[in-house]
Order: structure tokens, then C-alpha cells, then sequence
């Protein structure tokens, strides 16, 4: 592939020009961004971080660090790491709290996004009577689907009438709040927990968590929320919104590593009684006697209740470098720049798409939606996962798929650019024929 720059066109000096003006914040050079060494630029535009975030460059000290303890320390590393490894999770408490608006005792970062799930419903779906529904969208993550379905069956229920899932209107892409509310105010008596994902995966669209958390609780039902796709992503005021629980990961726009601790959140109304059922562990045991080993289980009064086991120190590490960064530059700021990108990227899409078989399915008020913009790819643009290779290896531009149409762009505020946005809308231009 011939790596002579073409000439500069008014377009891409536009997106040249945007980045140099931008007040930021992005924090570009803490990214270990993927190179591309044969094509036209240095750095992959790289959209997928909805998917894995990019890795930043204070991973790799924070790890020395704690590997450097447990060569020194051996077993009194708990105690006499530079980070005690025994309080190790406490560290994060405070970070994750400030990402999702939340009080520091109501976070905690444990296992993974759908074992956090299954850890609260075992808590929050405790079906009784008529009132045995869990309420999801229709096009939730399929883990979603899946454990709530499980949910089902422990309790000795039918999935298939248990679990019910939320349409769009005919023709629409994406739920309407009133449409939620309206199902809850009507089905209500039926419905034990409603579990939604703060930013839907597929769509990009973000609900209205407050409205709904509302009317679930109108209804007489226990609230929670996937925040795999809102965590890093949008401002969240979990405890200012009353929800009951949430959960969410930490490899995709936290950039913690592949498969990271996750995290949740349990309202301080909720985590603060010991009378709740869960699931329980030795490291949510009171720390006041915890290390005196007693048989009888009572819980710590907080989040950290539902802890399980010792806190891996080497997967923990990442995301409190992540987090770190975070606390620095603040989900305002972040938000603000991802308008920015998203905006920008959504009005070269525009031109795009007037003329090809794709159409941005991601709602177009900014409001409702966070930095990903997902395309639906129609007949005559060909398969989706041809699409994104040829994006990738022709153009070195980084997005991902969902079958079976649906392709999807993140420009990531913490380290994606404008040139970024017209490098994607630039190749997708080159990739679809008009009037396919």
C-alpha cells in the first residue's frame, strides 16, 4: 500500500484546525494508542473503545509496583505494601464513587459486570406472589439476557413468562421513556425488578435513568441498571437518583484491561442492612473481626457486604490507574469534549449516509445518547464484518460489529481526535458506494 500523503483536502485541514482549537481535556499522550505502520498515518483512529478501552501508560508502573512488593514482601505484602494489599479495594472506593455519583461506602470493585448482576439479583429479585417480572430491553446485552433468564429458572419460575422485554415502537431503533413508564404504571403490580442498561450497547442510546428508577419504584419494584456503556462514558448521580443497585465493567471506557474487575453500586439505604439476604463471603465479613475467623456471617455495613474473596491486587492495579485519570480531568470536562467529537463526527456521518445504504440508528439529541454512534449498514453496503476489515486494514480506522447489520463508532474524549472522526467518515465514504 503506497504511504504518499495525498494532497491535504479542506475537509481534513478542518479537522486539523478543530483539534488545535479544542480546549480539551484529552489525554492522549497517557494512551498507548496502536500504530499503523503502513498505512498514510502513524496511529490507528481507533472507535472501539465501547468495546476495549486503550491502554494507559501508568499501568505499567502501577504493576511494577506491586509485583516489586510481592518479590520483597511475600505474605506481608497485606500489610506492608506501599498500597496494603488487604485494604487494597478501599483504594478505589472514592474514584469509582466520584464516576457515578455516588457516596464512597456505596461503591465497591469486585469479580466481573455479570457476576456483580447475579450477585444482586440473588439480593433484589425476590419474586413473591403475582409479583415475579423482570422488566430488560429488548435488545439487551445477551449476558443480561441470560442471567436474568437464569433468575428465572433458580426461582423455580418460567423465563419465557418471567422475563419480559421491552420493544421500540415499529420502525424505531430505540425506547421511548414514556413507553417504559407507561408499561410500569400499567404492569406494575406484576413487576419485581426492572434491570436496563444505562446506555443501551447496540444502539448508543442513553435512558433516562432518574425518570425511570422513578417510575420502577411508582410501581412498587426494586430498580437496577447495567452501566457497562455509561460508566466513563456520561455523568451518573446514582444516590441523588435513588437507585436501588448497579453494576458495571471496567475494560471499556474505564481502559482498565481486558476482562477487569468490575464494579458496583448499592444505595445506602440498602447497604447499610445487615437483614438483607446475599450471597455471602469471607471478605464481606465486618473487618472489625473478620481476621478472627468466626463462623457466623455478619456483614460490613456497606457495599463492601458483598465482597467474596481476597481482592486481586494484580487485576485491581489497572483500574485504579484508570480511575486516577479520571479524578483528574472529571466527568464534566469529559462530557463536554465528547459532545464536541460526537457532534462533529455525527454531522460528516450525515453527509455520508445521505448518499449510501447506512443510517445512524443512535438518537440524535445529545441528551440522549453518550460518544457512540452506531450505523445500521442496509442492503447494498455488504457485511458488516467485511465493512469494519476493510476500514481497519485499508484505512486504519478501528470499529466494531454487531450483528447482523450494526457497526459502531466511539470517539473515546480521553484520547480520540477530530482528525480521528474525519479519518472514519473519510473511509466509510470510500468504502460504501453511493447508491449502492
Amino acid at each position: 500500500m503506497s504511504t504518499s500523503p495525498p494532497q491535504v483536502t479542506a475537509a481534513e485541514a478542518e479537522a486539523h484546525a478543530l483539534d488545535s482549537a479544542d480546549p480539551g481535556p484529552h489525554r492522549r499522550a497517557a494512551f498507548a494508542v496502536p500504530r499503523w505502520p503502513d498505512g498514510r498515518y502513524p496511529d490507528l483512529a481507533y472507535f472501539a473503545g465501547n468495546s476495549l478501552g486503550l491502554q494507559p501508560h501508568a499501568v505499567r508502573q502501577i504493576l511494577a509496583e506491586e509485583l516489586d512488593d510481592w518479590a520483597r514482601l511475600g505474605v506481608a505484602g497485606h500489610e506492608q505494601a506501599g498500597r496494603p494489599w488487604v485494604s487494597y479495594a478501599d483504594l478505589l472506593r472514592g474514584p469509582a464513587a466520584r464516576l457515578v455519583g455516588a457516596l464512597p461506602h456505596e461503591t465497591v470493585a469486585m469479580n466481573s459486570l455479570t457476576v456483580n448482576l447475579h450477585l444482586m439479583m440473588a439480593t433484589f429479585y425476590r419474586p413473591s406472589g403475582i409479583r415475579t417480572r423482570i422488566v430488560i430491553e429488548d435488545n439487551a446485552f445477551p449476558s443480561d439476557s441470560y442471567a436474568v433468564r437464569s433468575q428465572a429458572v433458580h426461582h423455580g419460575l418460567d423465563p419465557d413468562e418471567t422475563v419480559v422485554r421491552l420493544r421500540p415502537r415499529p420502525g424505531e431503533d430505540c425506547l421511548r421513556t414514556e413507553d417504559i413508564e407507561a408499561h410500569l404504571a400499567e404492569h406494575g403490580e406484576r413487576t419485581a425488578l426492572v434491570m436496563l442498561g444505562g446506555v443501551n450497547y447496540l444502539t448508543g442510546e442513553v435512558l433516562d435513568i432518574e425518570r425511570i428508577t422513578r417510575a420502577g419504584h411508582a410501581a412498587g419494584a426494586v430498580v437496577g441498571w447495567d452501566l457497562a456503556h455509561a460508566a466513563g462514558n456520561v455523568p451518573l448521580r446514582l444516590h441523588e437518583w435513588g437507585v436501588d443497585w448497579a453494576a458495571w465493567c471496567s475494560y471499556k471506557y474505564l481502559n482498565s484491561g481486558p476482562g477487569a474487575v468490575a464494579g458496583c453500586f448499592v444505595h445506602e439505604r440498602h447497604a447499610a442492612d445487615p437483614a438483607l439476604p446475599r450471597l455471602s463471603g469471607w471478605f464481606g465479613h465486618d473487618l472489625a473481626d473478620r481476621f478472627r475467623m468466626p463462623p457466623v456471617f455478619r456483614p460490613t455495613p456497606d457495599a463492601s457486604a458483598w465482597q467474596l474473596s481476597n481482592p486481586p491486587i494484580l487485576a485491581l492495579a489497572p483500574v485504579l490507574a484508570s480511575l486516577r485519570i479520571f479524578d483528574e480531568v472529571g466527568m464534566t470536562a469529559l462530557r463536554e469534549r465528547s459532545l464536541r467529537l460526537t457532534g462533529y463526527l455525527r454531522r460528516l456521518l450525515d453527509d455520508v449516509t445521505a448518499r449510501r445504504p447506512l443510517s445512524v440508528i443512535t438518537p440524535r439529541d445529545e441528551r440522549a445518547h453518550g460518544c457512540q454512534l452506531s450505523i445500521r449498514a442496509g442492503a447494498g453496503a455488504g457485511d458488516v464484518a467485511v465493512l469494519a476489515g476493510t476500514l481497519r486494514e485499508h484505512h486504519g480506522v478501528v470499529a466494531d460489529v454487531r450483528r447482523p447489520d450494526v457497526i459502531r463508532f466511539a470517539p473515546i474524549p480521553l484520547y480520540s481526535t477530530f482528525h480521528d472522526c474525519w479519518r472514519a467518515a473519510d473511509a466509510l465514504a470510500r468504502t460504501v458506494a453511493e447508491d449502492a
